[in-house]
């Protein structure tokens, strides 16, 4: 089975995986398109769901709560954080349209320990990670330091010409705090939209090596391995990263043949 999900270039469901169709047992994810009006309802019975309003702006309902007009940006590429909103398991959402909009949906197992929230763009840490042609931006939407019981929701910015998720790390074995195990989908978008990246998920054994070209609204499935996405010139790129697995922390191993690069930045 391929790692790469292509997304549908038109319809309002853009790219889902489930746990069924993707052979793993923790991360769900969904992304939607829709337009002014347009509606999605989403139930998840032993899940938690975590949506983020990518672009565009949104009402959010549930029997007991109604958020309106949800949105902060026009696009991913924005210099800005999203708006998100946490469910518990059982919660039945419609996700309406004030005008078009970009969502996506993730979802792993819970048992309803949190109550429903708002994620404010102004509560999530934004940061800079890497040096030189390895600068990406960060923001944490749903980091291990906010209330979730599996969920980990992250968004990355890898400007054109840089690498990304790089060194090649990976998350596959419970050793915390040295490494655990975490599957995970990234989202890819492409800025101008024609554009394409790579991503190349692999093994040490190499029982899984799989080098993908993503194009637009692409998700790539990480089910173990090193995962490394790399941006030709000329193109900036965009992924919405879902995690779950054993334990909600998240501690990654680089891959020892590309530690040089991290020791060499650590000198200067």
């Amino acid at each position: 089975m391929s790692l790469l999900v292509k997304a549908q270039r038109e319809g309002q469901t853009i790219a889902r995986v489930t746990p069924d169709t993707a052979g793993w047992r923790y991360v769900g994810f969904a992304a939607y398109r829709l337009d002014a009006n347009e509606v999605v309802h989403v139930l998840e019975a032993s899940r938690e769901v975590c949506i983020v309003v990518l672009a565009g702006a949104v009402d959010i309902e549930t029997d007991a709560t109604r958020w309106t007009s949800l949105g902060s940006r026009d696009s991913v590429f924005e210099d800005s954080a999203p708006v998100a909103v946490y469910l518990p398991p059982g919660v039945r959402v419609t996700i309406r349209a004030n005008r078009r909009a970009e969502v996506g949906v993730a979802s792993a197992p819970a048992t309803g320990q949190y109550e429903a929230r708002l994620i404010e763009p102004a509560t999530m840490k934004r940061s800079t990670r890497g040096n030189g042609a390895n600068t990406r931006y960060v923001c944490d939407i749903l980091p291990q330091t906010e209330p979730a019981e599996s969920l980990l929701v992250v968004e990355v910015r890898t400007p054109g010409g840089h690498s990304s998720s790089y060194p090649p790390h990976k998350h596959d074995t419970d050793n915390v705090p040295h490494e655990s195990s975490l599957e995970e989908t990234y989202y890819h978008r492409l800025n101008p939209p024609q554009g394409f990246a790579f991503q190349r998920v692999y093994t040490d054994e190499r029982d899984i090596d799989e080098s993908m070209a993503i194009e637009d609204h692409d998700v790539v499935m990480v089910p173990r391995g090193y995962h490394p996405v790399i941006v030709p010139y000329g193109y900036d790129s965009y992924y919405l990263n879902v995690m779950a697995g054993t334990q909600r922390v998240w501690h990654f191993k680089n891959d020892p043949k590309h530690e040089w690069i991290v020791e060499r930045d650590a000198r200067g």
